[in-house]
């Protein structure tokens, strides 16, 4: 991938923060994990990147699907030539140069210069994205913080930053729960609750768990996938229209292809 474009992501990507604020008076379309899927990620751009509206990109863009390079390279392009209508956050398979992780189809295939510089420039990328309705979105699970603006101060390798990165949710009481065989770090209804209240959030939008439920805990946190990686049917977005009143994720609209 060409230096150049590298180089100016990472310092956009620096400028944004950790935390993005997003606009109330256009239209959010957040999108799933793509690992690879490029042409979901086309389309998601030739649909919907228009003037009023802004697209969240959820996390995880490779590895996994049979092509990783070209969608990233869309992605950060994109990115590059449309800032203010394009983010893209954090997830765990970003953040290969502090947690390395298996499988790891993309990163393996990299050469030494190629893997360090691709691995910098996206531990520079956005943890978190916060709508003035009350919609939080990131890729994993929430952080354990008092309030959102503290998003901000999250350091990458950090316990909130796992959880950010890794965290599953479990439909189920308790806070922090057995990972299971994946070993990722789990979370259940209480702690899911708590931050919730604490944060004044009304909805959670993720990605991450490609078999867990659509929704959760009463339908305050939405889990899509926008890949076939995983041998889905089909692509899910969800999309939050200005004006909108936000009770739960339930108030997004769903969009398939």
């Amino acid at each position: 991938m060409e230096t150049k474009l590298l180089e100016e992501a990472r310092e956009i990507f620096r400028r944004e923060g950790r935390l993005i604020r997003l606009p109330a008076d256009k239209t959010i379309v957040f999108v799933g994990d793509t690992h690879g899927d490029s042409e979901a990620s086309e389309y998601v751009i030739s649909r919907f990147l228009r003037p009023d509206h802004v697209i969240v990109f959820l996390g995880d863009y490779v590895d996994r699907g049979p092509d990783s390079e070209g969608n990233l390279e869309l992605l950060l392009r994109t990115k590059v030539e449309h800032p203010d209508r394009i983010y893209l956050l954090m997830g765990n398979h970003e953040a290969w140069k502090i947690e390395p992780f298996s499988p790891a189809d993309f990163w393996r295939r990299l050469s030494p210069r190629e893997l360090e510089a691709l691995s910098s420039t996206l531990l520079e990328l956005p943890l978190a994205a916060h709508h003035p309705g009350g919609v939080l979105a990131l890729h994993g699970a929430l952080p354990d913080v008092d309030e959102v603006s503290e998003i901000s101060h999250i350091q990458p390798g950090s316990a909130d930053w796992r959880k950010i990165t890794w965290g599953d949710w479990v439909d189920a009481p308790g806070y922090a729960l057995d990972p299971g065989a994946l070993g990722r770090p789990a979370y259940g209804r209480d702690y899911f609750e708590e931050v919730m209240e604490r944060l004044g959030l009304k909805a959670l939008v993720r990605s991450h768990q490609p078999f867990a439920p659509l929704y959760m805990f009463e339908g305050r946190c939405l889990t899509i996938f926008t890949s076939l990686a995983y041998g889905g049917a089909e692509r899910t977005v969800a999309i939050l229209k200005p004006g909108r009143r936000i009770n739960s994720a339930k108030d997004l609209d769903l969009y398939y292809f």
